[in-house]
């Protein structure tokens, strides 16, 4: 008797079930499976009726800024602060709106004007005011859409990530990316339907924690989770054989365990147990899947000159926007980025330059080189964090130097690529960057939109859990803002 064999059958049915609960990011991705799966009809497919219209997208692609970038030294230019150095924020301004727990009562509301300079870049319009910190970015404002009336009722860090990536505050709710794979389901059987990288930064490096529920696939089945990529070492956890355990010997075992969970299945008719034996295909044919597509030996010299010097290094932004370019290449559905570091309390002069060199190139090649590849048209693109920062001060404050804290009543981002008009500058806001005064967008419409672009009806995509038809926008209204859709 083969010795795999022999280990499977002295496997008892209850250990093997507690050990294999894990999920694909965990044990799951203990290297297993081949076809067995597709046998028992797991491949990728989405829901029926999905996409309920014809998509413009049929990929996404989100470059998540955890930590909140500074919209005012970003995209919301503000010259008229120049003047208000050092003054206090009118209460007429701040209107008694909540603080933050760490100046919840502060002495002062000290306004600090931008110390970056702002350019008019030509997007075929109006212009779009872009600071100095992003010549990159600028240079493709008549491809991005900037949105500068987003707002979030979450004030902290962790439910304002959770809210912008689930559609609630408090966890335990799928993911965007997850929603998309139960949808849409895969288009590369080879590859998850949804992967999530977190890159190095260069700022600030105590960054806030970031959960693996905000890829998580809530109370939809596990295998809509997304796949994290890492950036050093292996890139995905135990995908490689064990020491001597070859590949014939690994599909004999997996192959004995499907069965085994076949037979449970049958038995007991929990369809958690079809769910991993899928994952464990997946996890098996990622064994030569995901080696390719990681190796960037054969990317040309123009790739690396065109995403910048940190291109060829790993687990670096641009190295991981060339990464997702070729995710999209291969039919991945959702590719979440994290790029950690914009939590600018302090010494915001200090990290956020760093900041901004870390995305700034990268950014603009991603949506250059998807350009020209024929690919921008049917893959969406996502820039921007959880909420904004406020006008004034927190900490010391000098001219050449300052911080800013939490701000949830209005921040800016900006998307690019299939369903979205390019230049455009939507929305607007106050002399401060304190409140909204035109054309308000909620997180729960930023999703809706998104969704649009998929040709996902957001109020139709849904999950029935504990008694409600849940979805990604929530129970409260929520509008597709048309006047960006291409």
């Amino acid at each position: 008797m083969h010795p795999t064999d022999d280990f499977v059958r002295q496997i008892t049915r209850r250990h093997f079930f507690g050990q294999s609960g894990l999920g694909l990011g965990g044990a799951a991705l203990a290297s297993l499976l081949g076809n067995t799966g597709n046998q028992l009809g797991l491949g990728g497919e989405g829901l029926p009726g999905v996409p309920h219209f014809a998509p413009k997208a049929k990929r996404a692609i989100w470059l998540f800024m955890a930590g909140a970038p500074s919209q005012i030294d970003t995209f919301d230019y503000k010259p008229k602060l120049r003047g208000l150095f050092d003054t206090d924020l009118p209460e007429s301004i701040r209107k008694g709106q909540r603080l933050t727990t760490p100046t919840s009562a502060p002495k002062r509301f000290p306004i600090a004007p931008s110390i970056y300079d702002f350019h008019r870049y030509d997007n075929g319009g109006d212009g779009a005011d872009i600071s100095e910190l992003l010549p990159y970015t600028g240079q493709m404002a008549k491809d991005i859409a900037i949105v500068r009336s987003v707002y979030t009722e979450a004030i902290n860090h962790d439910p304002a990530i959770t809210f912008i990536a689930t559609g609630r505050e408090q966890p335990g709710r799928p993911s965007l990316g997850s929603w998309l794979s139960y949808g849409l389901g895969a288009e590369n059987q080879d590859l998850p339907a949804f992967a999530v990288m977190t890159p190095t930064w260069t700022g600030r490096q105590d960054a806030q924690a970031l959960y693996n529920r905000l890829w998580g696939a809530g109370m939809l089945a596990s295998k809509h989770s997304g796949v994290a990529l890492r950036a050093q070492g292996d890139p995905v956890l135990f995908l490689k054989n064990p020491e001597g355990v070859d590949r014939a010997s690994r599909r004999r075992m997996l192959d004995s365990l499907a069965r085994m969970n076949a037979r449970l299945q049958q038995e007991v008719g929990d369809p958690e147990i079809q769910n991993r034996i899928a994952q464990y295909e997946l996890a098996y044919r990622m064994q030569s899947s995901v080696p390719q597509l990681t190796d960037l030996s054969g990317e040309p010299d123009s790739t690396a000159k065109m995403y910048g010097p940190d291109a060829n290094k790993p687990g670096t932004f641009a190295a991981s926007c060339v990464l997702a370019r070729r995710m999209i290449e291969r039919g991945v559905r959702f590719v979440q980025m994290f790029h950690r570091g914009w939590d600018q309390h302090f010494n915001l002069t200090g990290d956020l330059p760093k900041q901004c060199r870390d995305i700034d190139q990268p950014a603009w090649a991603l949506v250059q080189d998807l350009k020209q590849r024929g690919l921008l048209d049917e893959t969406l693109v996502i820039w921007g964090g959880e909420f904004g920062r406020t006008a004034y001060c927190q900490g010391k404050l000098s001219r050449e130097n300052y911080g800013r804290d939490h701000h949830p009543r209005c921040f800016s981002m900006w998307m690019a690529g299939g369903g979205i008009q390019g230049g455009q500058v939507y929305g607007s806001t106050d002399d401060f960057s304190y409140n909204i005064e035109d054309k308000p967008v909620h997180v729960r419409d930023l999703n809706a939109t998104i969704l649009h672009c998929l040709g996902i009806d957001h109020e139709r995509l849904t999950i029935p859990h504990q008694g409600l038809d849940v979805r990604l926008t929530g129970v409260e209204p929520a509008r597709v803002i048309r006047d960006l859709l291409a």
